[in-house]
């Protein structure tokens, strides 16, 4: 028996994939929780409950996007939805970067967009909706960040160009550009003095994101209330777009 159209939560395992797997498996959704950890993927997927599913994917490898495209197929039906969470980010001066973490950094971010988008497009119905995480950074420098910064740009720039492609399909790309949400991948941020409070300073409404508010985008933007909306980045961030951000490279350099 053919299961309901499924939606791909990527990098589900954790941080707003994961909150946003919840939101929409609570809304009565097959979620399919996909993660470079596979264990952590299964872990959550129990944790849901059916009909969740789980699967491993690295978003870098092409053959392993491709495959768990083909297996989501197999095991339940081509999926009405994809959100791609998965990222990366590795700090650093441009002077100072090596080209491994730079490679590292783009190659999820930016080339791993790309593929889930390359697979999405092959495979998810006509009428569906893509929606990948881009960032802040997209559209705000910030030292330290070229690679992650380049990334992100990039994935809004990808956003626009899949959308024109897949519009004659009914099919809606859009992206969300969340500014400091409390997940993992900010752990080491915290680490660095001053950092959470900088900020925060320069977030309008004074506090950091949590997940399950990029989650309700997510949501949204997957949704027949969203159906004219396609190729479209939405700021998700507290305001934190019209300041600055923190200099990153100044306060690593009060460290030595």
């Amino acid at each position: 028996m053919t299961s309901p159209a499924p939606v791909i939560v990527i990098g589900g395992a954790s941080g707003i994939g994961f909150a946003t797997a919840q939101r929409l498996h609570e809304a009565g959704d097959t979620v399919v929780v996909a993660d470079i950890d596979g264990a952590a993927a299964a872990e959550r997927a129990a944790e849901l409950g059916g009909p969740a599913a789980s699967a491993r994917v690295d978003v870098a490898d092409e053959q392993s996007v491709s495959d768990l495209f083909d297996r989501v197929v197999a095991d339940h039906a081509r999926p009405r939805g994809v959100v791609n969470s998965a990222g990366v980010s590795t700090a650093g001066a441009i002077a100072d970067m090596s080209l491994d973490d730079w490679n590292a950094t783009l190659s999820v971010c930016q080339t791993g967009a790309f593929l889930v988008l390359k697979y999405a497009a092959r495979h998810v119905v006509d009428g569906g909706a893509i929606v990948t995480l881009a960032s802040l950074n997209g559209r705000q420098p910030g030292t330290g960040m070229a690679a992650y910064c380049t990334a992100k740009a990039g994935v809004l720039m990808l956003t626009e160009v899949a959308a024109m492609e897949l519009g004659d399909r009914g099919i809606r790309v859009n992206a969300i550009s969340p500014g400091l949400v409390d997940t993992p991948l900010v752990e080491g941020i915290y680490l660095v003095p001053g950092m959470r409070e900088e900020f925060l300073e320069n977030t309008p409404l004074g506090r950091s994101g949590r997940p399950g508010e990029i989650a309700a985008m997510a949501q949204f933007l997957l949704s027949d209330d969203a159906s004219w909306i396609t190729g479209a980045a939405f700021d998700v961030n507290g305001g934190a777009h019209t300041r600055r951000y923190p200099d990153l490279l100044k306060r690593l350099a009060a460290l030595m």
